[in-house]
């Protein structure tokens, strides 16, 4: 026996709690351009692009022709993912849910968009040399051969300046660290992918100034927000000046975490406003408009709040993405027992082609909450 009460009756409801997640952004910082074209034929699509020639002042009987020549960048869908799982007869028998399936396709497909998104602001390697706002480092003075090889004088060079923009003073544009040796010594190289690696920029004398960019994070706060948000748009807006691409005004994105939007609305002094024609957009995570840039939410960027967040900002030209559903749930019985399988097959990738890369801006910034 047993006193009363001590069997405490239970019970179950039949709804599931859904899994929550962030909305998907790839739709909006990314184009599709090529996607048919690579679902027809499978993997790798090669996409070609002239270099540009430049406009000569006429010389009786002097012209000098230009020649002509292609890059040719690759589009490979190389991540391959899948679900599978297991719904057995006996288990929906005993369980007061009775029709797990749809709830579970549901959660898939959200955790998906997840990795997809955290797959796309990975990227953020891919932005184009001299578009990063941070700490830049310009300590000391260099040298550079015509081969690219850097000797600093005063200089701390560290691993993590491999990828960054570098210009020194006799520079005309932005070249990019490609190794580091030590702390008086790398190498840097032109700003291109879809080419072997070589350094054009030509030498350099002893003694010149030298900036690398972003090299640390950024404190953003409610007195700078506004002045790094612009200049982040004021380097898409000068990507010609550097013979780049011109990058459109229209459809620009920034994608930031929630802290950035804490330290926005202090320095603001009012909530973002959102125009009715934009109303679906805040389905997507879309806060409002700053500066050209319409801001989205996001917790999926690279970073944190301590070693600095990879905040990207940019037009949805700069990356081309491709996806495609292979085979979709595959319903199978369970051989040896009672019950189905389920499982799908999906494949996606994305490609910065180096006339692109400066369609992007990163800011690598920490922010004051």
């Amino acid at each position: 026996m047993s006193a009363y009460a001590t069997k405490v009756a239970e019970g179950f409801s039949q709804k599931l709690m859904m899994e929550m997640y962030d909305k998907s952004l790839t739709d909006v910082v990314v184009n599709r351009d090529y996607e048919g074209e690579i679902n027809k034929i499978g993997s790798l699509l090669n996409i070609l692009n002239f270099d540009r020639i430049s406009e000569q002042t006429y010389t009786k009987g002097g012209l000098s022709a230009d020649d002509l020549y292609e890059q040719n960048a690759q589009l490979n869908i190389n991540v391959k993912k899948s679900f599978y799982w297991k719904e057995y007869t006996i288990d929906k028998w005993a369980s007061y849910i009775k029709d797990p399936h749809s709830t579970v396709v549901a959660q898939k497909a959200q955790e998906r968009n997840k990795n997809m998104d955290e797959y796309v602001f990975g990227l953020y390697g891919d932005v184009g040399a001299g578009n990063r706002v941070g700490t830049d480092y310009t300590t000391g003075d260099v040298e550079v051969d015509a081969s690219g090889n850097v000797t600093g004088n005063g200089t701390t060079f560290t691993a993590a300046m491999v990828g960054r923009g570098f210009k020194a003073t006799g520079h005309s544009r932005w070249y990019r660290v490609a190794t580091f040796t030590n702390a008086t010594t790398i190498t840097i190289e032109d700003d291109l992918d879809d080419v072997d690696s070589t350094y054009s920029g030509g030498a350099i004398g002893a003694g010149a100034s030298y900036t690398i960019e972003a090299v640390s994070a950024l404190q953003i706060t409610t007195s700078n927000l506004f002045q790094k948000v612009s200049a982040l748009r004021e380097k898409l807006d000068e990507a010609e000046l550097y013979s780049n691409n011109a990058v459109p005004d229209e459809g620009r994105w920034l994608v930031a975490p929630p802290k950035f939007f804490s330290v926005l609305k202090r320095a603001s002094g009012v909530a973002l406003h959102v125009d009715e024609v934009y109303r679906d957009l805040v389905k997507k995570g879309y806060m409002g408009e700053l500066d050209g840039f319409k801001l989205f939410k996001s917790n999926r960027l690279t970073g944190d709040n301590t070693d600095g967040f990879r905040v990207l900002a940019g037009h949805p030209n700069w990356c081309t993405f491709a996806e495609k559903l292979l085979a979709a749930d595959i319903e199978e019985d369970l051989t040896g027992d009672f019950g189905s399988a389920y499982k799908d097959l999906f494949v996606y990738g994305a490609k910065v082609t180096d006339a692109r890369r400066h369609f992007a801006t990163e800011g690598f910034w920490t922010f004051d909450v």
